[in-house]
């Protein structure tokens, strides 16, 4: 602890790495406020209502987790910076089969502006067009059989939506780029940890009630606290962690140097694929019942729901299949072993006792292969863990995300990238980071 303080001061005497951190702050703290600016024409008591009384186990209530509560709020900023997220997967899943794409990913620096700006130029459109749905949800959703969009001019209401929720996914983006350039960590990932965290006091709120109310044993709390730091443990272990291939340089002489001749490691991660396994399964797991919604209720429908349900075994199993699957697919496609197998050739690099070429390419695959297995499995586990958290202890669904799935990895990656970052800075100036030996253990070779 009194290195923690330490290290808290040691900040303070950096100029330029405070003035990053308040910068970063300041930035959080407007995209808060704009999750609670409403769109103008709706009625927010009969919304808020609404809410209230809708199901978190669509694809309505995935969307809200990432964005802090403003999709439900029906704010400016209710799209958040999904839109953006939205179109760089499909450009990076685009350069495994457009050729064009896939040259200018080759192409360094200028190649990776050209992707930038196709991205920026296709968040907008996929921005407008999710707004047109939102527009038309809003316009549907009643309470009681009271509007939520009360004596509302369809157009207008429509065409404003449109330009605010973009506009406000397009600040976002901007503000996002702020804080990667003048802050501290990467913009867009704090700006949904920051959305995700938010929903966070609530949820040990609702954990306080339960205890003061008698509903909730004291111990049983401890042991869920307990619970919880070891499955973040676990999650960081998962994060960290990775198998080191080494790899020898041949010695070059060029004139009277010598060049080469020395070892490095290529770090094959355990979970190469992140958490966006976990983003696909959940979505496509989420669809039957967002489908489901807009059905009359009977009992079919009924039946379906529940098996479909957030706290359904049924729903916990074919989650955790799908974020296998998903983990070998994605793998597959953002780590090649054939262009490392080319780059380690070209370069005058060879794995010992391997040759060069195909065989170096099925060598790192067979590896990658292996270790993708548990990372698949320990993945999948930390998907579904929720689901039987909220079964065993009877927590709340809100408390539930943070003991696993999308939300727990996004936070356990964002803050240790941030923290490196904040480490790197006092390391550079000669203080001790948060770490007693002056800097975050790197990924465990496993």
């Amino acid at each position: 602890m009194a290195n923690f303080f330490e290290t808290v001061s040691n900040i303070t005497k950096i100029e330029e790495l405070k003035d990053r951190i308040l910068f970063t702050i300041f930035i959080l703290l407007i995209v808060r406020i704009g999750s609670f600016i409403t769109l103008p024409g709706i009625d927010i008591e009969l919304l808020q209502q609404s809410v209230a009384a809708g199901s978190s186990d669509t694809l309505f209530g995935f969307f809200d987790l990432f964005v802090g509560g403003a999709f439900s709020n029906a704010a400016i900023f209710a799209l958040g910076i999904m839109p953006y997220i939205t179109a760089s997967i499909i450009f990076q899943l685009a350069g495994v089969v457009v050729p064009q794409i896939q040259k200018m990913q080759k192409d360094g620096e200028d190649g990776r502006r050209k992707i930038n700006q196709y991205t920026r130029v296709a968040t907008v459109f996929i921005a407008a067009l999710q707004s047109i749905g939102i527009s038309i949800k809003l316009l549907s959703q009643n309470y009681n059989g009271m509007p939520v969009v009360p004596e509302a001019n369809v157009v207008m209401f429509t065409l404003t939506t449109i330009f605010l929720l973009s506009a406000g996914t397009v600040f976002l983006m901007w503000l996002g780029e702020q804080i990667t350039e003048r802050g501290i960590g990467n913009g867009i990932s704090l700006i949904i940890f920051i959305g995700i965290i938010a929903v966070l006091p609530n949820a040990l709120m609702q954990e306080y009630e339960l205890i003061a109310s008698g509903a909730r044993n004291p111990f049983i709390e401890i042991v869920i606290f307990v619970l919880l730091a070891g499955i973040i443990a676990s999650v960081i272990l998962l994060t960290q962690g990775a198998r080191r291939i080494p790899v020898q340089y041949a010695k070059r002489q060029i004139g009277n140097k010598q060049y080469g001749g020395t070892t490095q490691y290529i770090p094959l991660r355990v979970n190469t694929a992140g958490v966006m396994p976990i983003i696909f399964a959940q979505s496509l797991m989420f669809i039957p019942n967002t489908v489901l919604s807009f059905f009359p209720e009977s009992p079919t429908v009924t039946y379906l729901a529940q098996l479909f349900s957030y706290n359904s075994f049924f729903y916990a199993a074919i989650y955790g299949l799908m974020v296998v699957f998903f983990t070998y697919f994605y793998t597959a496609i953002v780590f090649s072993p054939k262009e490392i197998a080319d780059n380690m050739k070209k370069q005058g690099g060879f794995i010992p006792g391997v040759r060069p070429g195909k065989p170096t390419a099925e060598f790192i695959e067979n590896i990658l292969t292996r270790i993708t297995l548990p990372g698949s499995i320990f993945l999948a586990i930390i998907a579904i863990l929720p689901t039987f958290i909220t079964n065993i202890f009877g927590i709340t669904t809100t408390f539930a995300q943070f003991f696993g799935g999308t939300s727990l990895l996004i936070i356990v990656g964002v803050a240790l990238d941030t923290l490196q970052q904040i480490e790197s800075h006092l390391l550079m100036r000669h203080y001790d980071g948060f770490m007693k030996s002056g800097k975050l253990k790197g990924r465990a070779n496993i």
